[in-house]
């Protein structure tokens, strides 16, 4: 807390402006300890040297519950076997600044890397873990009935389960690489996220000396098929959907788009990779309605049914621009960081027919050898007008991918009898 030229009480998380930290960090270091740990806990005083707090939207739960005494505002996480259950890195990509940005590729080996700081009781905290589970697919009883997938005892097992290796990642934000992937400077990017954020990270316009920003909105969830070992492997071939939150389709099942069609169509391919010897890989990024939200998403489907005439293929972005004020707020420039934390240099069958995210991908140096879309047959028909509409507007090129024929002759990639 400190006092300005006014008199009035300035809050601030990081006491002692511009006062040179313990902790340093070096964006780019070729190792977790040059980089420096990023260190956003708020009990961290002089220590912290980054903007925000740790788990993003979750730190204001965490808020409600020292509030009201269910948590104690100076407990301290017991990272005892919390370790990644698989080793992921380092890559060359690590220590690039500009490949990286949006997230800290050194978040998951917190613990290891930083053990004798933790151990001499300076709160760092991982901001990726890494863990294996099941899924669970209900469509997949009727793709392995018809042997359109095959239980493997290994990838699938009899239950129909489906055996991934999972990580979930925070976002860490390097706000010199973010204004240079927009194409902005750093104090107006700056000043753009206090503003838009109702002035709540005052450090933002006070401390351009900190330069890591932990913003409070959604990461990602990685899900992997086969042996992870094998995404940064240029000698196995890989299969990759880039997916973007849709929670109603997603999880509720809604046939207003493609969304869980698309999804499940982008699970089934990378098992098909993983057992012919390749991998796969599903990146799930917390970006509901086009990063617009929910409620706007909703404010927007009742705008097009409601236009006379309904619903409409030719209206479908101007009505999300008239209620939002963009059409897509995804922006796709940030979506590749993920990519290189995990070593890729290759995508050989890319699940998706988005020229915003295919472009963001080769942009960045991946190469993309096929795109694969979402047969015809999967498209509920309350979804057409959405495809009608990404058509006309040129959202995705279907040049180079192949016909509805070729894949119906393409031996165990027609899921279009879902």
């Amino acid at each position: 807390m400190s006092t300005n030229r006014d008199g009035h009480i300035r809050l601030t998380s990081h006491p002692g402006h511009r006062t040179p930290g313990r902790f340093p960090i070096r964006w780019g270091a070729p190792t977790a300890r040059e980089r420096g740990p990023v260190i956003g806990t708020v009990n961290a005083g002089p220590d912290r040297n980054a903007i925000g707090a740790h788990g993003g939207s979750y730190a204001l739960y965490r808020a409600l519950a020292v509030s009201s005494g269910a948590l104690n505002p100076i407990a301290r996480p017991d990272l005892h076997d919390t370790s990644p259950v698989v080793d992921i890195g380092p890559f060359p990509q690590w220590g690039e600044a500009k490949s990286i940005v949006s997230l800290d590729p050194w978040g998951h080996r917190v613990a290891e890397d930083f053990k004798t700081e933790i151990a001499e009781g300076i709160d760092i905290r991982p901001t990726i873990a890494i863990t294996k589970a099941r899924l669970t697919v209900p469509e997949f009883d009727t793709v392995v009935g018809k042997g359109l997938l095959k239980v493997d005892g290994d990838i699938v097992h009899e239950s129909g389960d489906v055996a991934v290796t999972k990580a979930a990642i925070d976002p860490v934000w390097y706000l010199p690489g973010i204004a240079e992937r927009f194409d902005v400077s750093e104090d107006k990017l700056r000043r753009t996220l206090f503003e838009q954020t109702g002035g709540m990270y005052p450090e933002l316009v006070t401390r351009p000396d900190i330069s890591v920003f932990l913003p409070p909105i959604g990461g990602m969830t990685l899900y992997i098929f086969g042996d992870p070992a094998s995404l940064g492997n240029p000698k196995k071939t890989l299969a990759c959907r880039v997916h973007d939150e849709c929670n109603g389709s997603d999880v509720f099942g809604s046939d207003i788009c493609t969304c869980r069609p698309y999804l499940v169509h982008g699970i089934a391919e990378c098992i098909r990779e993983a057992q012919n010897g390749g991998a796969g890989l599903i990146v799930y990024n917390r970006k509901e309605g086009r990063a617009l939200g929910e409620v706007t998403k909703f404010l927007v489907y009742n705008a097009r049914k409601r236009q006379p005439g309904g619903d409409q293929a030719a209206t479908y972005f101007e009505r999300t621009e008239c209620v939002a004020g963009v059409q897509d707020a995804r922006f796709q420039q940030l979506m590749p960081d993920v990519l290189h934390w995990l070593g890729i240099t290759r995508i050989d069958r890319f699940v998706s027919m988005s020229n915003m995210k295919y472009d963001a991908i080769v942009g960045s140096g991946i190469d993309i050898v096929e795109r694969i879309p979402i047969p015809d047959g999967l498209i509920p028909d309350d979804a057409k007008v959405e495809m009608e509409a990404k058509k006309a507007a040129g959202y995705f090129t279907p040049e180079g991918a192949p016909t509805p024929e070729e894949l119906k002759a393409t031996v165990g990639r027609n899921l279009r009898d879902f």
